[in-house]
């Protein structure tokens, strides 16, 4: 059985980390506006439980913020090595690094899924108390 290559280029994994630089800085705009709604509801709920979920999301946000920090520090080392290889002459990129793009991908998508949850939850919260 023959097995076929597939050839990665530089080009293809830039393009790749442009678009989640994109989606990681709208991320962050969104937390800010989230934050914002915190602060106004902070002002207009004094129950003991609201004041939890708040707090609960406030959390969340901070720790979201923090992996958004991560993804894209690992996102700018990334685009170093593949600037790096580029030098070399080279077209395609050795194994390695592809291998750690294919990884941080899935570790992307999965981010993602996290953060798609938490702002479904937060609107549902939203939704009850604004």
């Amino acid at each position: 059985m023959n097995k076929i290559k597939e050839v990665v280029y530089d080009e293809h994994l830039h393009f790749e980390h442009e678009h989640w630089m994109s989606e990681l800085d709208f991320w962050e705009s969104e937390l800010k506006s989230f934050n914002n709604r915190l602060s106004e509801l902070v002002t207009r709920w004094t129950k003991k439980e609201v004041l939890k979920q708040l707090e609960h999301f406030q959390n969340e946000f901070i720790l979201h913020g923090s992996v958004i920090d991560d993804l894209k520090e690992t996102i700018e080392e990334h685009e170093a090595s593949i600037a790096g290889h580029n030098l070399t002459g080279n077209k395609s990129l050795d194994v390695a690094l592809v291998k750690r793009h294919f990884e941080f991908r899935e570790k992307i998508d999965k981010q993602r899924k996290i953060y798609t949850d938490l702002k479904k939850e937060f609107f549902r919260f939203l939704s009850k108390y604004m």
